[in-house]
């Protein structure tokens, strides 16, 4: 035990066999990559840092550990309505959980405090304004917390997206409760807000777990923005039984598109922070229960969605920052489902936000506002994976050359010989630094260009320079585009710490002087071909369609969110293998005892009676063939080539973890990348001939792709790293047979 922790407080035995209580409570089989490690490590007392997707299973982590030892879970929350949603799942799977928020009458905190104190919880939810009250923080001590979990915890930093100035004190409790064991969770941190998530948590030797922030379900989009009321209309015609989220930049857009969208019968709310909470209440509840398809939200207010079952996300305006993007993309496709995620771009959103960072009262904040925004715009304008553009913002890199699963890769952007504009563009900013003797902005090169007689150009005499007006063939934002572009390409630099001027690089340069052919890209089109469904399960969609209508009636019986009842995944399961008994329906992921005794004859029953008037249908099951393996990688991380090494000399996978402080799943992540490196390894050191024979069968019945279906399907016995590493090996073999 580390010396910060105290003896007084619960620890556990890290053997514990957790998928017991996995089942019985959640109805899984299996854990999501780093849940169980997480948990163990909250169970013998250690701090934890997780940083995991959106729809990774952070909640898991903590309300496990709650409900197989004694004491309280204390889980700071900063949203009361995802407060009430993870209450309201976990009292429908038998647990007992509640909260304490200004949602709630006098005599129902009352009633709620009073369980606290005779020991009746097992989790207590708390937003930070109401733990660190006086009152509050006396009644702690007394209620036996075992852990202290703080969700959403990138809400402690100032470089985050959703700086919360009340996260701050939460260190105090450190002294308040010494050595309780904290556990901050996060979806989404740049290195520099996890730095700063440890230091202002006062985190002590915490084992950090960072999972991949790739969401392989979700496809990307981004379409040229026009009419966009009316792309947005055809989006959902197109999908009349999916529901999701509209993003905007303006309150009062958010309330025209939605009132249009009721008229032309797609049932719609607003949701902002100019609502009462009431109406915000109204209107997340009516969409938590399918009562409405959508929710048009204003992009600066988080709305804390945890409905499983959107099935996109549309960004009618351009987000600020990719950090915010990401988490808002995020809320698609929770239950591992196919998800949807389109942005509407269009180069005037460009201006709108930089108009906006110059109202800013800070020349630092409107450097970081800058500098935010001008990798949005990179995202949204790039030619590449936009899969991979995203994960290298989080510090992590793609493997493939094309996820299959954005516009980029299924329908590449044309491209054209853009020499001559480029010349333009690149000697009208020599010319500028070269005239005046400082440089300027991209909207200033720009009104040079295209013959602007602006305050500026005509006070600094850049309409006497040579490149005056010689850009007058193609529109303002068409020559913004290419400037921005030329950024990406390393021709000009942008600097957000001079106001975002403009300067010749080296290269930018060496091109203007040998006169370099140049390729350029062609903007986004309106429309873009439909990305690979990933993550989806073919069923009998009558069933399917009847099984919700069922959920959907025991959820207003309960006055709970449909989701709550069953997941979209445990429906289409039951529909594609019609469980007729007990034992059958107990394999369905997501049905644990409480909800088996409880809604289990009702679902059977309905199952029972579709099968009565309609035949069973048999699905064909998913391709066993592996896929192609990916070219080496240029080089293998210095971290990989460590664990490569221990291993070649004669270190078990657990050895080398226990050596370098590592947990299992990192080490098998590591030689995972050496194999597709061309590394060659022994695999019958990695895994027995019976784990060999283990996981071929599970590939053969789930599918090459689905790791996390094959997991399951094997009970849990073996690890998610031990799939990976059969994977890859079998890949590598395939390509060297071929070679």
């Amino acid at each position: 035990m580390p010396e910060h922790r105290l003896p007084s407080f619960n620890t556990m035995k890290t053997d514990l066999d957790l998928l017991v209580p996995l089942k019985r409570h959640f109805g899984f089989t299996s854990f999501r990559p780093l849940q169980e490690e997480i948990i163990r490590d909250a169970l013998a007392g250690r701090d934890v840092f997780a940083l995991l997707p959106t729809g990774g299973g952070k909640s898991l982590c903590f309300q496990l550990p709650a409900l197989v030892r004694p004491g309280l879970t204390l889980v700071v929350s900063p949203l009361i309505a995802l407060m009430k949603d993870q209450v309201d799942a976990l009292q429908a799977a038998g647990i007992a959980a509640t909260f304490l928020n200004s949602s709630l009458a006098v005599d129902e905190s009352r009633q709620r405090l009073r369980g606290l104190h005779a020991g009746e919880y097992r989790l207590l939810y708390v937003a930070p304004e109401r733990l660190m009250l006086s009152g509050f923080l006396e009644d702690l001590p007394r209620w036996n917390v075992q852990l202290i979990a703080v969700d959403e915890a990138h809400c402690i930093s100032e470089w985050g997206h959703d700086f919360r100035p009340e996260y701050r004190q939460l260190s105090a409790l450190r002294t308040l409760l010494p050595g309780v064991p904290f556990m901050a969770l996060t979806a989404t941190a740049t290195d520099r807000v996890r730095a700063d998530i440890v230091t202002h948590l006062q985190l002590q030797e915490p084992r950090a777990y960072v999972a991949s922030f790739n969401r392989p379900n979700l496809a990307y989009r981004v379409l040229a923005k026009q009419q966009p009321y009316d792309q947005l209309l055809d989006f959902l015609r197109e999908r009349p039984q999916d529901s999701g989220i509209i993003y905007c930049m303006a309150r009062k857009t958010t309330e025209r598109i939605a009132a249009n969208l009721t008229e032309d019968g797609v049932p719609a709310r607003p949701y902002h922070a100019g609502l009462t909470p009431e109406e915000r209440s109204l209107h997340q509840e009516l969409f938590l229960r399918d009562e409405v398809r959508v929710v048009c939200a204003t992009i600066a207010f988080g709305m804390g969605i945890n409905k499983s079952n959107v099935r996109f996300v549309v960004h009618y305006d351009l987000p600020k920052n990719i950090e915010g993007y990401y988490q808002e993309t995020g809320r698609a496709g929770r239950d591992g489902l196919p998800g949807e995620c389109v942005l509407l771009f269009s180069p005037g959103d460009v201006m709108k936000q930089q108009l906006f960072i110059d109202e800013k009262p800070s020349e630092q904040e409107q450097q970081v506002a800058r500098a935010q925004l001008q990798q949005m715009v990179h995202y949204a304008e790039t030619r590449v994976c936009r899969r991979a553009e995203l994960l290298r913002y989080f510090s992590e890199t793609y493997p493939d050359d094309n996820c299959g699963a954005c516009d980029n890769c299924l329908s590449p952007r044309e491209t054209f010989d853009g020499t001559i504009p480029a010349q333009k563009l690149l000697s009208c900013v020599y010319r500028i630094r070269e005239k005046s003797g400082f440089a300027v902005g991209l909207n200033h090169v720009v009104e040079v260009l295209t013959g602007a007689e602006s305050e500026k150009v005509l006070k600094w005499g850049h309409n006497q320079l040579s490149t005056y007006g010689i850009g007058t063939e193609l529109h303002r934002l068409a020559w913004a585009a290419i400037g921005r572009e030329l950024v990406r390409l390393g021709y000009l630099e942008q600097s957000a710490a001079r106001f975002n001027v403009l300067e010749l690089t080296t290269a930018g340069l060496a091109v203007l002087k040998a006169r370099t052919p140049i390729t350029l890209t062609k903007p986004a089109t309106a429309s873009a071909k439909k990305a690979r469904q990933v993550g989806d399960i073919a069923c009998d969609e009558t069933l399917f369609a009847r099984l919700r209508e069922l959920r959907k009636r025991l959820a207003d019986e309960r006055d709970v969110p449909a989701y709550i009842i069953f997941s979209d995944v445990s429906l289409r399961q039951m529909a594609r293998s019609y469980p007729e008994d007990e034992r059958a329906l107990a394999q369905i992921s997501g049905v644990g005892e409480r909800k088996l005794r409880e809604f289990g004859a009702a679902f059977m029953g309905e199952i029972a009676a579709h099968l009565a008037s309609n035949a069973r249908q048999v699905f064909a099951e998913e391709a066993v063939a592996a896929p192609a393996a990916r070219p080496p990688q240029r080089s293998l991380g210095d971290s990989a080539r460590e664990s490569l090494r221990q291993f070649r000399s004669g270190k078990t996978v657990d050895q080398i973890a226990g050596e370098r402080g590592l947990v299992v799943g990192t080490i098998s992540a590591h030689l995972t990348e050496c194999i597709e490196h061309g590394e060659v390894l022994d695999l019958d050191r990695l895994l027995t001939a019976d784990e060999q024979k283990m996981i071929a069968a599970a590939f053969e019945r789930c599918g090459w792709g689905n790791i996390g279906g094959a997991v399951e399907y094997c009970g849990g016995a073996l690890d998610y790293g031990k799939f990976r590493i059969y994977r890859a090996a079998l890949n590598r073999r395939t390509v060297a047979e071929k070679a």
